[in-house]
């Protein structure tokens, strides 16, 4: 069986403000193997977002080896790496 997601502190406060902002948050911390934290749609366009908690020093930022690979063999629009509410919400133009 497999043990239940970790996610990154700051993901709850993240995903609370982009549905505040109008977006659709999907969480795919449940899916491992270095898939991206969330799935976000707004104006009509899709996101893909992966958390990592800016209070942690930069070298518990980084990606996981699992990360690194899906990020190379994925073949879709951009994965955006954010460490913060506005850097996700200026990652789906929601604030500039």
């Amino acid at each position: 069986m497999r043990r239940r997601a970790k996610i990154d502190a700051n993901q709850p406060d993240i995903v609370k403000a982009l549905r505040k902002a109008g977006a659709f948050v999907q969480s795919l911390a449940e899916c491992g193997g270095g898939v991206p934290d969330i799935l976000c749609g707004f104006g009509g366009k899709t996101f893909l977002l992966e958390i990592k908690d800016g209070s942690q020093p930069p070298s518990k930022r980084e990606l996981t080896p699992d990360q690194i690979a899906w990020h190379l063999e994925w073949r879709g629009g951009p994965c955006v790496v954010v460490n913060s509410v506005d850097e996700a919400l200026a990652a789906i133009g929601a604030i500039k």
